[in-house]
């Protein structure tokens, strides 16, 4: 009894050497570990030991290297194997593990009613067994666990000072910045500091900048575990033991004064259990982060708010210098590529119920894959004028499409919708809602130059154009004609006159007459294949002319078409033809050859009409 007796002295002396050592050392438990074997060893001959620390529902081993296998043992089976005694032996479920099969017993480490703090398991020499069988076995137990409950106040004392330290560093750097790359970025890390063998994961609501240096996972209502949205609507901490995931889950809302912008989502073993002081520091440190992300937010969208509102009016004071229609679609084409970044884009406009794509868009819209973007939105804009903002396009249609991100708004003009715009992306939710905002505003903005620049256009075609026969009008074929002169090579002018055309409208009338102008008209669009122009001089008169044509050529040209005359009209007409060719070396006066090709034509018609005759200069001294 004496020596039994003494031994708890020399133990109590030991344990105090300890206590004393763990208010120095900053890894205690180690400490406390190494030092209560070497205390075992001494005074009971205990050569094997193993320390168990509990923590959050599961015990973390020390000197042991098998930290796998004690994630998977549940304090609830530790639990049933002490009952109400301190000290059991090491049941066979324990045994089967190589670091446990030499081991006989473990003693419970508990000061009185209250929590648990660690698992003692030794082999057991004699002067062990006799030591547990004393009175003062149950001191030794007691004064072991109250070390360890010290050693663990003066842990978790350091562990929190540690923890608020960072987090004080870490606000006050947030206070510092608004670059939200290094907000976000410090969070993980200071996360992961302190919880090194959790998961990390940022999942950021889908109206927040993506561009960002880190991986970052879009909030999504539709795929987002219960738990998670949970936490995003009710701006509280929720914890879930996710049997798929085989782990605990902790989410944090990242919260601000204005919204909730994501989930802070930690996840630890299964069997673990965060504590209140973990969840405070997390809670914490993801207010601090909500807080400096919504600052940095605000700020990038004063910013930002400014630089669109340059956008906007560099845009349409651009679009109102009178442009033509392809200028302010290649000019709108230029903006929204660099302003939102997309793959592909198109101008689509309404003309006469069809929809035709304008050349400002990209060649994906012009294949089968990206007519499937425009039937889409053309149906939608057929039912309703609101723009379309898309974050997952193939959900929408239920099949796998390349571009997932779709923004599409109308071009609207005295409520009615005159064309629209699409803008895609390969990644899903890669739009913000600021951007969609924005090309509303861009495209609104648009959209009267647009249709103002469409009606002048449609005006100068009904100036250009003669509104009988839809051939050019003779203003139209001067400017033609002296643009030619100045810029090509060669060139051919023609002039036509219908023979006898007073007696076709004294004999059928002149809507019949008017009816052969037209078909004239029509056969030398057909003939001419987009190669020159034709122009209705005056009456019934007309001329064609073709830049860069060799002499021979337009000799060619020019008679197949009195030959195609006679029979491309109804009643048959025939017509006479005066011709004038030019090139480069002569040096050519823009009345000049008016006046060649009409004294060309007046030799045609004196020489028994329905012919072509080429100018040659002895013409002019024919009277």
């Amino acid at each position: 009894m004496i020596e039994h007796r003494q031994t708890l002295i020399n133990i109590k002396s030991d344990l105090l050497s300890i206590c004393i050592s763990s208010v120095e050392k900053q890894d205690s438990y180690n400490e406390y570990s190494t030092l209560l074997h070497n205390c075992l060893n001494e005074h009971f001959d205990i050569d094997q030991c193993f320390f168990l620390l509990y923590e959050g529902e599961t015990l973390k081993p020390f000197n042991i290297n098998s930290s796998d296998l004690l994630n998977e043992i549940p304090w609830d089976n530790f639990e049933s194997w002490f009952g109400q005694q301190k000290l059991v032996e090491v049941p066979d479920d324990l045994l089967k593990t190589s670091e446990f099969e030499q081991l006989t017993h473990m003693m419970l480490l508990k000061v009185g009613h209250f929590d648990v703090h660690g698992v003692l398991l030794v082999k057991s020499t004699p002067r062990w067994s006799a030591f547990t069988q004393s009175k003062y076995f149950e001191d030794f137990v007691d004064i072991v666990s109250k070390v360890l409950l010290m050693i663990s106040k003066n842990v978790e004392v350091r562990h929190n000072e540690n923890q608020y330290r960072k987090l004080y560093n870490m606000t006050d750097l947030f206070h510092s910045t608004m670059d939200i790359d290094l907000i976000l970025e410090n969070v993980l890390i200071t996360i992961q500091e302190n919880f090194r063998n959790f998961n990390v994961e940022l999942i950021l609501s889908n109206d927040q900048d993506r561009h960002t240096r880190i991986p970052i996972k879009p909030f999504d209502y539709l795929s987002e575990r219960p738990s998670a949205i949970e936490a995003f609507v009710s701006g509280k901490i929720t914890t879930e033991q996710a049997d798929d995931l085989n782990c605990s889950l902790l989410n944090a809302p990242i919260k601000g004064r204005q919204a909730i912008y994501g989930i802070l989502q930690v996840s630890a073993p299964y069997s673990y259990r965060f504590t209140s002081t973990q969840k405070e520091f997390i809670r914490m440190l993801a207010h601090a982060s909500g807080n400096a992300l919504e600052n940095a937010k605000l700020y990038h969208q004063s910013h930002r708010l400014i630089s669109d509102l340059q956008l906007i009016n560099e845009t349409s004071h651009r679009l109102n210098m009178r442009l033509d229609i392809n200028e302010m679609f290649m000019f709108l084409q230029k903006q929204l590529m660099k302003s939102f970044q997309p793959m592909e884009l198109c101008f689509v406009l309404k003309d006469n119920g069809d929809y035709k794509l304008t050349e400002a868009s990209t060649d994906l819209f012009r294949l089968d894959e990206g007519a499937i973007y425009i039937d889409h939105v053309g149906k939608h804009f057929e039912k309703s004028q609101d723009p379309l903002f898309i974050a997952d396009f193939s959900r929408l249609i239920s099949k796998e499409v390349p571009y997932k991100s779709v923004m599409a708004i109308p071009m609207i003009v005295e409520q009615r919708i005159n064309g629209f715009s699409i803008v895609l992306h390969r990644d899903s939710y890669f739009f913000s809602f600021d951007s969609f905002k924005l090309m509303q505003s861009l495209i609104h903005h648009s959209s009267l130059a647009i249709a103002n620049s469409i009606l002048r256009n449609q005006l100068q075609e009904m100036v250009d154009h003669d509104h009988l026969t839809k051939l050019y009008a003779r203003n139209y074929l001067d400017k033609f004609v002296e643009h030619s002169l100045q810029n090509d090579e060669s060139g051919m002018f023609l002039l036509i006159d219908i023979d006898n055309f007073k007696r076709i409208n004294d004999t059928y009338g002149h809507q019949t007459g008017d009816l052969i102008l037209v078909q004239i008209g029509e056969q030398l669009i057909k003939t001419l294949d987009n190669r020159g122009i034709s122009a209705r001089w005056g009456g019934e008169e007309m001329a064609v002319y073709v830049t860069n044509i060799h002499d021979d050529e337009a000799l060619q040209l020019s008679e197949q078409i009195v030959k195609s005359i006679p029979e491309a009209t109804n009643p048959s007409v025939t017509i006479s033809a005066g011709l004038v060719t030019w090139n480069k070396k002569a040096n050519v006066e823009f009345q000049k050859i008016f006046l060649q090709a009409d004294t060309a034509l007046y030799n045609a018609k004196n020489n028994g009409k329905n012919q072509v005759c080429l100018f040659d200069d002895s013409m002019l001294f024919q009277s």
